[in-house]
């Protein structure tokens, strides 16, 4: 990657970090669908913002709409409904290293969806690091009495895919698109889901009332997801779906210190080593024999 790139995928790591907690400490007031409702209308408002100030026009036909509302779904609405629901029976620092899975389920579809991201020896040892930190954090959990955890574990896991997949087919399918809308366009039909679900699935909608709920919410709307997707939409196509959602690799360490200093989380060995095997992969994976 490029110097551009590294700023871009250093800044995009650091704000998905502390999004893990902003949304444990928005679940102290409000629900989870409520939560997400309120994120993707702040980040399609930053987003909507941006292109007036760029004056970049929306698409007009309805391919162009229809491929973006499918993104909306997969790669945000499901997703980011999972992981804010699983932050409410599991540690934001355990969401934030299981979310690091996406890059290993990316390089495997990625190897049979795309021609230019195939899977090679370095790949597949990061591959299998990545997979050996994940089971080792898992392990602590694995007891009768944390059932509930392990169900939150597995829908952040269940949203990482759907975050693979979504990086596959924006890839394939979005290259003519302006840069600065891809990220906002999604957010389009998301904002339509979850306003459409939040005030009947958790009716009476609870309107915020703690300032710092409202913090969380535009952290993680204008910052966490208008800004954010624009970044990760454009680390895609320049650097391709395994390496773009590399990025998912600096949650664990921001999120493990975030989660310990601000939440009182415990800092258990397999927190410390799992990250660590995680985190050190990313280096294999973009290894290049000279």
């Amino acid at each position: 990657m490029q110097p551009k790139h590294w700023i871009v995928f250093i800044l995009l790591g650091a704000i998905w970090s502390a999004s893990f907690l902003w949304i444990k400490i928005a679940l102290e007031e409000i629900g989870p669908l409520t939560l997400v409702a309120f994120r993707v209308l702040f980040g399609l408002l930053t987003g909507l913002a941006i292109s007036a100030a760029l004056r970049i026009p929306l698409p007009r036909d309805w391919k162009t709409w229809r491929i973006f509302i499918i993104l909306g779904v997969i790669n945000v609405a499901i997703p980011f409904f999972l992981i804010t629901w699983g932050e409410q029976s599991i540690d934001s620092a355990v969401a934030s290293i299981l979310n690091a899975t996406v890059p290993l389920f990316t390089v495997v579809l990625a190897h049979f969806f795309l021609h230019d991201d195939k899977i090679t020896l370095p790949k597949i040892v990061g591959l299998l690091m990545g997979f050996l930190g994940v089971v080792l954090l898992l392990s602590k959990d694995f007891k009768a009495e944390a059932h509930n955890s392990i169900i939150g574990q597995a829908a952040v896991i269940v949203a990482a895919l759907s975050y693979a997949v979504s990086s596959i087919y924006t890839r394939r399918y979005t290259a003519d698109v302006p840069g600065q809308t891809r990220g906002m366009l999604p957010l389009f039909s998301a904002t339509a889901i979850m306003w459409a679900i939040a005030p009947v699935a958790e009716s009476p909608l609870i309107i915020p009332q703690l300032p710092m709920t409202w913090i969380a919410l535009l952290w993680l709307g204008v910052l966490g997801t208008g800004l954010a997707m624009i970044m990760q939409f454009y680390l895609v196509h320049e650097v391709g779906p395994t390496r773009a959602t590399l990025v998912t690799y600096v949650f664990p360490l921001g999120g493990v210190l975030l989660g310990v200093i601000f939440l009182r989380e415990q800092l258990s060995w397999q927190l410390a080593v799992g990250a660590a095997l995680i985190i050190s992969s990313i280096a294999v994976v973009n290894w290049k024999k000279k």
